[in-house]
């Protein structure tokens, strides 16, 4: 599950209004007088401020996000009137909104408790009006965080904690068969909201430590020209993510794509991803049909030949070593 899948549902300004003014009318008819006044201003104030409240503590910092993700999710949530710095601002606006409930509250509390009963329901009724206006004060502001929770939920969950290879490649070359070949059968296919390709992510473990392999379809299979803002945004994210990446070619041609031109997006994604010091590893697929071309190994996923020295070669290149605590004895 990651960061934003367990969001809990935004509700809208009316819906959080109905909800504390029905229930504070229950309250209101189990008791009498000022103290009965009391009680309805006490519970309406607690549901929406704690509501409110809620809405932006259920959010993770930001600052605090790993970067894969904040990345990642200013890619997803990113259009002209949204993005992950606009959602915090609208968080903001929720938070200053639940402090001032609050405050109207403590506010009316201590006015309401000195009134005999007529004056004690004018206050609350007048505080009532402040609590709606408040309330409806935030309500775009609610609805953007609602749209942005739908968006996020979806992404794909990989753990930035966990070792990662990325598969990159151009289309047909290979890389979601090595992938399915070598992930164990509860690898997970997650769709992008901001394509309609797929993301693919596949486990696999070597000495107890299980790795991720991470295909991009739609991002890392073409060159930066013709990907769109949010797509190279994604690929930007991905180089928080990678500790490897396995660049498939074809040699034989049969992927549709000119040999000279899979080279250069290669050479691309070298160039990218050494910004980090991540390790880009060549692999040659469907050596059983052609050669023709300087890798770093050679396999065919077809015939499973040189298939698992290709990954061996991923893991060799993260490097990642197991942590285990001290032996004292």
């Amino acid at each position: 599950m990651t960061i934003f899948e367990s969001l809990p549902t935004t509700p809208r300004s009316e819906e959080l209004v109905d909800k504390a003014f029905s229930r504070a009318a229950r309250a209101g008819r189990a008791k009498q007088g000022v103290e009965a006044q009391e009680s309805m201003l006490q519970t309406a104030g607690n549901i929406l401020s704690d509501n409110l409240g809620n809405v932006v503590t259920s959010w993770p910092d930001f600052d605090e996000v790993d970067p894969f993700y904040r990345e990642l999710a200013d890619a997803i949530v990113r259009r002209e009137d949204l993005n992950v710095d606009t959602l915090r601002q609208h968080l903001n606006e929720v938070m200053w909104a639940s402090r001032q409930v609050e405050s109207i509250k403590k506010e009316y509390h201590g006015r309401i408790r000195n009134a005999d009963p007529d004056t004690a329901r004018k206050l609350r009724k007048q505080a009532f009006a402040r609590y709606a206006d408040i309330t409806e004060s935030v309500a775009d502001d609610l609805l953007a965080i609602a749209d942005a929770r739908e968006e996020l939920k979806t992404l794909p969950d990989i753990r930035a904690d966990e070792p990662t290879i990325v598969v990159a490649g151009y289309p047909n070359v290979g890389k979601s068969s090595f992938v399915n070949r070598v992930t164990r059968a509860s690898n997970e296919v997650a769709t992008y909201p901001f394509t309609t390709k797929q993301l693919r992510v596949g486990h696999f473990e070597r000495e107890r430590i299980r790795y991720q392999l991470v295909d991009t379809p739609g991002v890392l299979d073409r060159p930066a020209e013709e990907r769109n803002a949010i797509e190279s945004q994604a690929v930007s994210a991905l180089t928080h993510l990678a500790d490897a990446v396995l660049f498939l070619l074809d040699a034989s041609g049969d992927c549709g794509y000119p040999l000279d031109s899979q080279l250069e997006l290669r050479d691309e994604v070298v160039e990218l991803f050494g910004d980090r010091d991540v390790p880009v590893i060549t692999v040659c697929n469907k050596a059983d049909r052609s050669r023709d071309v300087e890798a770093d190994r050679y396999m065919s996923v077809e015939t499973g030949e040189g298939v698992d020295e290709a990954l061996d070669a991923a893991v060799e290149a993260v490097g990642y070593e197991l942590e285990l605590p001290f032996d004292d004895s």
